[in-house]
Protein backbone atom coordinates (compact mmCIF):
# COMPACT_ATOMS: atom_id res chain seq x y z
CA UNK A 1 0.00 0.00 0.00
CA UNK A 2 2.88 2.24 1.23
CA UNK A 3 4.16 1.78 -2.42
CA UNK A 4 1.43 2.66 -4.41
CA UNK A 5 0.56 5.96 -2.39
CA UNK A 6 4.33 6.90 -2.91
CA UNK A 7 4.46 6.28 -6.86
CA UNK A 8 0.91 7.55 -7.83
CA UNK A 9 2.23 11.10 -8.25
CA UNK A 10 4.88 10.09 -10.09
CA UNK A 11 3.69 8.17 -12.71
CA UNK A 12 2.02 10.70 -15.35
CA UNK A 13 5.15 10.56 -17.75
CA UNK A 14 3.69 7.87 -20.22
CA UNK A 15 0.62 10.18 -21.13
CA UNK A 16 1.03 10.96 -24.75
CA UNK A 17 3.00 8.15 -25.53
CA UNK A 18 -0.32 6.10 -25.95
CA UNK A 19 0.03 4.30 -22.89
CA UNK A 20 -1.40 5.01 -19.13
CA UNK A 21 -1.54 3.81 -15.88
CA UNK A 22 -4.45 2.48 -13.95
CA UNK A 23 -5.04 1.80 -10.23
CA UNK A 24 -7.01 -1.23 -9.66
CA UNK A 25 -8.84 -1.62 -6.21
CA UNK A 26 -11.64 -3.66 -5.27
CA UNK A 27 -15.06 -2.40 -3.83
CA UNK A 28 -15.50 -5.41 -1.15
CA UNK A 29 -16.01 -8.08 -4.23
CA UNK A 30 -13.85 -10.29 -6.10
CA UNK A 31 -13.78 -8.06 -9.35
CA UNK A 32 -11.28 -5.68 -10.25
CA UNK A 33 -12.00 -2.08 -10.73
CA UNK A 34 -9.45 0.63 -12.12
CA UNK A 35 -8.96 4.73 -12.90
CA UNK A 36 -6.47 6.08 -14.50
CA UNK A 37 -3.47 6.87 -12.16
CA UNK A 38 -3.29 10.46 -13.61
CA UNK A 39 -6.53 11.74 -11.84
CA UNK A 40 -5.92 10.48 -8.43
CA UNK A 41 -4.21 12.63 -5.97
CA UNK A 42 -3.58 10.50 -3.18
CA UNK A 43 -4.62 7.29 -1.59
CA UNK A 44 -5.49 7.17 2.21
CA UNK A 45 -7.26 5.29 4.66
CA UNK A 46 -10.48 6.22 5.39
CA UNK A 47 -10.62 8.88 7.93
CA UNK A 48 -13.67 9.92 10.19
CA UNK A 49 -16.17 11.36 8.11
CA UNK A 50 -19.06 14.07 8.93
CA UNK A 51 -22.45 13.62 7.56
CA UNK A 52 -23.63 15.97 5.19
CA UNK A 53 -27.71 16.30 5.94
CA UNK A 54 -29.43 16.55 2.51
CA UNK A 55 -26.33 15.43 0.36
CA UNK A 56 -26.99 13.12 -2.20
CA UNK A 57 -27.39 9.15 -1.54
CA UNK A 58 -24.26 8.35 -2.49
CA UNK A 59 -22.45 10.80 -0.80
CA UNK A 60 -21.45 8.79 2.67
CA UNK A 61 -19.53 11.95 4.58
CA UNK A 62 -17.02 14.46 4.15
CA UNK A 63 -13.66 13.85 4.97
CA UNK A 64 -11.36 16.42 5.99
CA UNK A 65 -7.73 16.32 4.31
CA UNK A 66 -5.26 18.48 5.05
CA UNK A 67 -7.41 21.09 5.93
CA UNK A 68 -9.66 20.51 2.89
CA UNK A 69 -13.31 19.17 2.70
CA UNK A 70 -13.75 16.52 -0.10
CA UNK A 71 -17.23 14.48 -0.23
CA UNK A 72 -16.73 11.43 -0.35
CA UNK A 73 -18.50 8.90 -2.67
CA UNK A 74 -19.49 5.32 -1.74
CA UNK A 75 -18.44 3.88 -5.36
CA UNK A 76 -19.89 0.86 -4.98
CA UNK A 77 -23.49 2.06 -4.28
CA UNK A 78 -23.20 4.86 -7.50
CA UNK A 79 -21.90 2.05 -9.74
CA UNK A 80 -25.51 0.13 -9.21
CA UNK A 81 -23.85 -2.45 -6.09
CA UNK A 82 -25.68 -2.49 -2.29
CA UNK A 83 -23.11 0.50 -1.20
CA UNK A 84 -20.47 -0.73 0.77
CA UNK A 85 -19.87 -0.86 4.95
CA UNK A 86 -17.18 1.97 5.86
CA UNK A 87 -14.93 -0.77 7.98
CA UNK A 88 -11.39 -0.88 8.99
CA UNK A 89 -10.26 -2.00 5.61
CA UNK A 90 -11.46 0.27 3.83
CA UNK A 91 -9.61 3.22 1.79
CA UNK A 92 -10.20 6.76 0.25
CA UNK A 93 -9.13 7.88 -3.41
CA UNK A 94 -8.69 10.90 -3.56
CA UNK A 95 -9.35 12.38 -7.28
CA UNK A 96 -9.30 15.75 -9.19
CA UNK A 97 -12.01 15.82 -12.35
CA UNK A 98 -13.40 19.08 -13.45
CA UNK A 99 -11.79 21.24 -11.88
CA UNK A 100 -13.77 19.51 -8.60
CA UNK A 101 -11.95 17.23 -5.75
CA UNK A 102 -13.82 14.06 -4.25
CA UNK A 103 -12.96 10.99 -2.73
CA UNK A 104 -13.98 7.85 -3.77
CA UNK A 105 -14.82 5.23 -0.99
CA UNK A 106 -13.09 1.67 -1.79
CA UNK A 107 -12.06 -1.48 -0.19
CA UNK A 108 -8.82 -2.94 -1.05
CA UNK A 109 -6.18 -0.53 -2.98
CA UNK A 110 -4.24 -3.31 -5.16
CA UNK A 111 -1.18 -1.73 -7.54
CA UNK A 112 -0.14 0.62 -10.65
CA UNK A 113 -0.16 -1.34 -13.90
CA UNK A 114 1.10 0.22 -16.97
CA UNK A 115 -0.76 -0.71 -20.58
CA UNK A 116 -0.87 0.75 -23.96
CA UNK A 117 -4.54 2.26 -25.32
CA UNK A 118 -4.38 -0.48 -27.66
CA UNK A 119 -5.10 -3.05 -24.16
CA UNK A 120 -7.92 -1.49 -23.12
CA UNK A 121 -11.24 -2.65 -25.14
CA UNK A 122 -14.92 -0.75 -25.05
CA UNK A 123 -17.15 -2.43 -22.94
CA UNK A 124 -19.27 -5.08 -24.37
CA UNK A 125 -22.24 -3.52 -26.51
CA UNK A 126 -24.70 -6.33 -24.98
CA UNK A 127 -23.99 -4.45 -21.99
CA UNK A 128 -26.11 -1.42 -22.60
CA UNK A 129 -26.00 2.49 -22.42
CA UNK A 130 -26.62 2.34 -18.75
CA UNK A 131 -23.24 0.46 -17.21
CA UNK A 132 -20.84 2.50 -15.57
CA UNK A 133 -17.28 1.29 -17.17
CA UNK A 134 -15.80 3.38 -20.29
CA UNK A 135 -13.64 0.05 -20.75
CA UNK A 136 -12.01 -2.99 -20.00
CA UNK A 137 -9.36 -4.80 -19.74
CA UNK A 138 -7.56 -7.95 -18.94
CA UNK A 139 -4.80 -8.46 -17.14
CA UNK A 140 -2.68 -12.38 -16.76
CA UNK A 141 -1.40 -13.64 -13.97
CA UNK A 142 0.58 -16.90 -14.96
CA UNK A 143 -2.42 -19.42 -16.31
CA UNK A 144 -4.98 -16.84 -14.38
CA UNK A 145 -6.85 -13.81 -16.62
CA UNK A 146 -8.22 -10.93 -14.74
CA UNK A 147 -11.01 -8.96 -16.15
CA UNK A 148 -10.60 -4.95 -14.90
CA UNK A 149 -13.46 -3.03 -14.95
CA UNK A 150 -12.41 0.90 -15.99
CA UNK A 151 -15.08 3.09 -14.56
CA UNK A 152 -17.07 6.09 -16.51
CA UNK A 153 -16.29 8.41 -13.04
CA UNK A 154 -18.09 10.99 -15.27
CA UNK A 155 -20.97 9.52 -15.78
CA UNK A 156 -20.73 8.42 -11.70
CA UNK A 157 -20.11 12.28 -10.92
CA UNK A 158 -22.62 13.29 -13.24
CA UNK A 159 -25.29 11.63 -11.68
CA UNK A 160 -24.52 13.42 -8.07
CA UNK A 161 -23.14 16.16 -9.10
CA UNK A 162 -25.80 18.86 -11.39
CA UNK A 163 -23.78 19.76 -14.54
CA UNK A 164 -24.81 22.94 -15.94
CA UNK A 165 -25.91 22.50 -19.82
CA UNK A 166 -27.50 26.16 -20.22
CA UNK A 167 -25.84 28.74 -22.06
CA UNK A 168 -25.71 32.17 -20.59
CA UNK A 169 -28.33 34.57 -22.00
CA UNK A 170 -25.15 37.05 -23.11
CA UNK A 171 -24.40 34.25 -25.50
CA UNK A 172 -27.22 33.17 -26.95
CA UNK A 173 -28.20 36.77 -27.94
CA UNK A 174 -24.49 37.34 -29.41
CA UNK A 175 -25.08 38.02 -33.36
CA UNK A 176 -22.04 34.86 -33.82
CA UNK A 177 -24.46 32.51 -31.91
CA UNK A 178 -26.71 32.40 -35.45
CA UNK A 179 -23.56 32.00 -37.41
CA UNK A 180 -23.43 28.22 -36.01
CA UNK A 181 -26.26 26.65 -37.44
CA UNK A 182 -25.11 24.56 -39.88
CA UNK A 183 -21.46 23.81 -39.13
CA UNK A 184 -20.30 20.49 -38.36
CA UNK A 185 -18.41 19.22 -34.97
CA UNK A 186 -16.65 15.59 -34.78
CA UNK A 187 -16.84 14.40 -31.45
CA UNK A 188 -14.41 11.74 -29.62
CA UNK A 189 -14.97 10.91 -26.32
CA UNK A 190 -15.19 7.43 -24.67
CA UNK A 191 -17.96 8.42 -22.31
CA UNK A 192 -21.43 8.69 -23.27
CA UNK A 193 -22.27 11.24 -20.68
CA UNK A 194 -19.43 13.60 -22.22
CA UNK A 195 -20.29 13.01 -25.25
CA UNK A 196 -24.38 13.76 -24.64
CA UNK A 197 -23.18 16.82 -22.52
CA UNK A 198 -21.51 18.46 -26.09
CA UNK A 199 -24.43 17.45 -28.20
CA UNK A 200 -26.93 19.08 -25.45
CA UNK A 201 -24.96 22.17 -25.34
CA UNK A 202 -24.39 22.44 -29.38
CA UNK A 203 -27.17 20.95 -30.95
CA UNK A 204 -29.88 23.44 -29.80
CA UNK A 205 -28.13 26.13 -31.77
CA UNK A 206 -27.55 24.15 -34.45
CA UNK A 207 -24.51 22.65 -34.98
CA UNK A 208 -24.24 19.28 -36.07
CA UNK A 209 -22.67 16.95 -33.65
CA UNK A 210 -20.93 13.47 -35.26
CA UNK A 211 -20.04 11.28 -31.91
CA UNK A 212 -17.54 7.92 -32.17
CA UNK A 213 -16.76 6.16 -29.00
CA UNK A 214 -12.59 6.36 -29.43
CA UNK A 215 -9.55 7.85 -30.93
CA UNK A 216 -9.46 5.59 -33.77
CA UNK A 217 -12.55 5.52 -34.73
CA UNK A 218 -12.41 9.54 -35.33
CA UNK A 219 -9.31 8.58 -37.29
CA UNK A 220 -10.34 6.24 -39.49
CA UNK A 221 -13.96 8.83 -40.05
CA UNK A 222 -11.72 11.31 -40.65
CA UNK A 223 -9.85 8.97 -43.12
CA UNK A 224 -12.52 8.60 -45.31
CA UNK A 225 -14.01 11.87 -44.97
CA UNK A 226 -10.59 13.05 -46.41
CA UNK A 227 -11.10 11.16 -49.21
CA UNK A 228 -14.33 12.65 -49.98
CA UNK A 229 -13.11 16.32 -49.79
CA UNK A 230 -15.14 16.66 -46.84
CA UNK A 231 -12.60 18.42 -43.88
CA UNK A 232 -12.38 21.52 -44.62
CA UNK A 233 -13.44 24.25 -42.45
CA UNK A 234 -16.50 23.90 -44.99
CA UNK A 235 -17.55 20.56 -44.37
CA UNK A 236 -16.01 20.41 -40.70
CA UNK A 237 -15.36 23.36 -38.36
CA UNK A 238 -13.12 21.45 -35.38
CA UNK A 239 -12.78 18.00 -33.69
CA UNK A 240 -13.57 18.00 -30.17
CA UNK A 241 -11.23 14.97 -28.59
CA UNK A 242 -11.20 13.43 -25.29
CA UNK A 243 -7.37 12.71 -24.09
CA UNK A 244 -8.26 9.52 -22.59
CA UNK A 245 -10.03 6.61 -24.83
CA UNK A 246 -9.39 2.90 -25.81
CA UNK A 247 -6.79 1.91 -28.92
CA UNK A 248 -6.20 5.47 -29.37
CA UNK A 249 -6.14 8.27 -26.80
CA UNK A 250 -6.32 11.98 -28.11
CA UNK A 251 -3.18 13.04 -28.13
CA UNK A 252 -1.97 10.13 -30.19
CA UNK A 253 -5.26 11.04 -32.31
CA UNK A 254 -3.78 14.65 -32.49
CA UNK A 255 -0.16 13.51 -33.45
CA UNK A 256 -1.59 11.49 -36.37
CA UNK A 257 -3.77 13.75 -37.65
CA UNK A 258 -0.83 16.21 -37.78
CA UNK A 259 1.81 13.84 -39.61
CA UNK A 260 -1.64 13.24 -42.34
CA UNK A 261 -1.32 15.36 -45.13
CA UNK A 262 -4.91 15.37 -46.02
CA UNK A 263 -5.86 16.35 -42.49
CA UNK A 264 -3.01 18.54 -40.70
CA UNK A 265 -5.14 21.41 -40.91
CA UNK A 266 -8.17 20.25 -39.16
CA UNK A 267 -8.68 22.51 -36.37
CA UNK A 268 -8.62 19.93 -32.95
CA UNK A 269 -9.42 20.71 -29.34
CA UNK A 270 -8.59 18.35 -26.84
CA UNK A 271 -11.70 18.64 -24.18
CA UNK A 272 -10.82 16.53 -21.00
CA UNK A 273 -11.72 16.27 -17.01
CA UNK A 274 -8.07 16.12 -16.69
CA UNK A 275 -6.68 19.57 -15.34
CA UNK A 276 -2.99 20.90 -14.77
CA UNK A 277 -0.47 22.61 -16.27
CA UNK A 278 0.80 19.30 -17.68
CA UNK A 279 -1.96 19.11 -20.06
CA UNK A 280 -1.72 22.15 -21.70
CA UNK A 281 2.15 21.02 -22.03
CA UNK A 282 0.66 18.24 -23.93
CA UNK A 283 -1.26 19.39 -26.09
CA UNK A 284 1.13 22.18 -27.39
CA UNK A 285 3.43 19.05 -27.96
CA UNK A 286 1.32 17.25 -30.05
CA UNK A 287 -0.05 20.37 -31.77
CA UNK A 288 -3.81 20.55 -30.61
CA UNK A 289 -5.31 24.00 -31.00
CA UNK A 290 -6.97 24.49 -28.30
CA UNK A 291 -7.56 22.98 -24.40
CA UNK A 292 -10.53 23.03 -22.29
CA UNK A 293 -12.21 21.37 -19.67
CA UNK A 294 -15.19 19.14 -19.48
CA UNK A 295 -18.52 20.67 -18.36
CA UNK A 296 -18.44 24.48 -19.38
CA UNK A 297 -21.17 25.08 -22.21
CA UNK A 298 -20.21 28.46 -22.21
CA UNK A 299 -16.65 27.71 -22.93
CA UNK A 300 -18.24 25.22 -25.64
CA UNK A 301 -20.54 27.70 -27.35
CA UNK A 302 -17.65 30.73 -26.82
CA UNK A 303 -15.10 28.20 -28.64
CA UNK A 304 -17.51 27.32 -31.56
CA UNK A 305 -18.32 31.04 -32.20
CA UNK A 306 -14.31 31.86 -31.94
CA UNK A 307 -13.45 29.38 -34.39
CA UNK A 308 -15.96 30.62 -36.95
CA UNK A 309 -14.72 34.02 -36.87
CA UNK A 310 -11.60 32.61 -37.35
CA UNK A 311 -12.68 31.12 -40.61
CA UNK A 312 -14.64 34.14 -41.96
CA UNK A 313 -11.15 36.04 -41.42
CA UNK A 314 -9.69 33.53 -43.54
CA UNK A 315 -7.52 31.87 -40.73
CA UNK A 316 -8.89 28.32 -41.26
Amino acid sequence: MSKVLETVDQRTQLVGENRLELLLFRVNTSQLFAINVFKVREVVKLPRLNQMPGSHSHICGVANIRGQSIPVINLKGAIGFKPMELTSESNLIITEYNRSIQGFLVGQVEHIVNLTWNDILPPPKSSGANNYLTAITRLQHGDRIDLVSIIDVEKVLAEIIDYDTEVSKELLESEVTARMAGTHVLVADDSGTARRQVKDVLEPLGVKITTVNDGLDAYKLLKQWAEEGKVDSEHLLMLITDAEMPEMDGYKLTHEIRQDPLLKHLYVVLNTSLSGSFNNAMAEKVGCNRFISKFQPDMLVTLVQERIQMVEAGDA
